[in-house]
């Protein structure tokens, strides 16, 4: 079982709950998980997500995604910040739909909360992979 914590400061008019809540549920089924996890997405703007980058990891620019992992609690396995104009300037980068590279970016930031990371070559290959099976026969528009 996941629960997912959603917190949409971008546009409170608009939710991508249903996309991310679909996502994380093909995750934690395509990569067999039994314990019940919560995991908290916020979606932001530009600004907001440079200011957490700028904070957490002294890089003084937005960025897509930033994943916290949360050690110190079984379940709760972290928070995942998404900056959906990136979202937006990467899905038309890359030809892809805007809920295709919103569903690609949560799942690493999922992956990310599960401790996985792609400083290293071998762990990239790895997240990589994870990344692709999760993403496999996705029913969203790419």
């Amino acid at each position: 079982m996941i629960k997912l914590n959603y917190i949409n400061q971008y546009d409170k008019n608009k939710s991508y709950k249903r996309i991310i809540k679909y996502m994380y549920k093909k995750a934690y089924k395509d990569l067999g998980l039994i314990e019940p996890i919560i995991i908290s997405v916020i979606l932001m703007d530009d600004e907001a997500i440079h200011e957490l980058n700028k904070t957490y990891r002294d890089i003084d620019k937005p960025t897509d995604v930033l994943s916290f992992e949360n050690d110190s609690d079984l379940y709760e396995i972290g928070d995942v910040f998404i900056s959906l104009d990136k979202i937006k300037e990467q899905a038309k980068e890359l030809g892809h739909s805007f809920e295709y590279e919103l569903a690609y970016i949560a799942v690493h930031g999922f992956l990310h909360c599960l401790g996985y990371d792609h400083i290293l070559d071998e762990d990239e290959k790895i997240m990589t992979k994870k990344q692709k099976l999760i993403m496999k026969d996705v029913k969203i528009k790419r």
